[in-house]
């Protein structure tokens, strides 16, 4: 055991300067014992300072639609879930809501949804030009796959972002929690987002059945290997509307691993206190801004919308009013010694230009 801390030790003296872990340094870091980890989250909390600085970017998240043609098993607005009340918001609520997060004093926002068949390119695309006609605001968008000819029609009406997650690295994973999904198709498409210049986000789970600590170090040498400009990582938390309702969920502390390692891999990404780590533990954003994450994305989806939503049990801030969220967060970074940026937060990778 002592071997192995020092091990670990070494690794993370080695991470501050530099990021081409193995994945022999990567399986001994995620193996280390809980109570040891705590040198894996202050090199990563040092890399950050070092690499991004202190500014939390805040992005506002606008979960227009709950519809969904797939049926991804861990996804609570799975298709095939008739248990949920579905809804779509047309481009007038999607534009008030925008206006109401930039009132907030957000400078980005998050357009979420389902894949919707109803909310086509051309669809999103009139969308976003509206939006972006009456405010100032950064847009990512995660709707899921479309076509290169589709993407760019999104990119020119002015989508600045895109998040599309990949879950795994695993295919033989993939394909058992994506029954009408090709792993060979989402990496296609994070390669088309990147060719059309968008700044481009993708992720992963952690705890999905199946995993194991190889697979789990193959997601974060993606992660590397896709160089990408944001990387979203939290826990699988089991809904009960689906197959894996009795699965065991992904737990804080490998939760907060990935997210550091992340961050000694990427050294410039924006990397996020997912709401997932919020649900699983009433610190676990705090904690991962404490172990490499600089970006949060409070809910400002209407209300009366939010409890619709729900790709995974006990989510956090469901019936908060936004401008409440907005206050409460940022107190929250304020606590940790850090500032709310008031800028757009684009990429800090020089490829990108921003």
């Amino acid at each position: 055991m002592k071997d192995n801390i020092q091990e670990v030790h070494a690794i993370c003296k080695k991470a501050l300067t530099d990021g081409s872990l193995s994945k022999d340094e990567i399986l001994v870091l995620l193996n280390c014992p809980e109570e040891h980890s705590d040198i894996i989250f202050q090199t990563a909390d040092a890399v950050r300072k070092k690499e991004v600085g202190d500014q939390v970017h805040l992005r506002g998240l606008i979960e227009f639609s709950n519809y969904c043609k797939k049926n991804c098993e861990y996804c609570g607005i799975r298709g095939k879930n008739k248990n949920i009340e579905r809804y779509r918001l047309n481009k007038e609520e999607i534009l008030q809501t925008a206006l109401r997060a930039e009132s907030l004093g957000y400078r980005s926002v998050v357009m979420q949804s389902g894949e919707d068949p109803y909310f086509t390119a051309e669809v999103l695309a009139d969308i976003i030009s509206t939006i972006k006609a009456h405010t100032d605001l950064a847009i990512t968008m995660s709707a899921g796959e479309f076509t290169y000819e589709e993407y760019k029609t999104i990119k020119e009406a002015g989508a600045d972002r895109y998040l599309l997650r990949f879950e795994t690295s695993s295919e033989e994973l993939y394909k058992k929690l994506h029954p009408d999904s090709e792993f060979s198709q989402r990496m296609e498409c994070l390669h088309m987002l990147s060719d059309l210049g968008y700044q481009v986000g993708s992720g992963f789970m952690v705890g999905l059945p199946g995993e194991t600590p190889e697979i789990l170090a193959d997601n974060l040498l993606l992660l590397q290997k896709l160089d990408l400009d944001m990387a979203g990582i939290g826990p699988f938390l089991p809904n009960s509307d689906t197959n894996l309702a009795g699965a065991a969920g992904g737990t804080l502390i490998n939760s907060l691993k990935a997210v550091a390692l992340a961050r000694l891999l990427l050294r410039n990404a924006h990397i996020p206190a997912t709401t997932a780590m919020g649900s699983l533990d009433p610190k676990g954003r705090e904690k991962a801004l404490q172990s490499g994450a600089n970006v949060v994305m409070p809910n400002v989806t209407p209300e009366e919308f939010r409890e619709m939503y729900q790709l995974y049990p006990n989510k956090i801030c469901l019936r908060d009013d936004p401008a409440h969220c907005r206050k409460c967060i940022t107190g929250k970074i304020q606590g940790l010694g850090r500032t709310v940026s008031n800028e757009h937060g684009h990429s800090l990778k020089i490829k990108k230009g921003y």
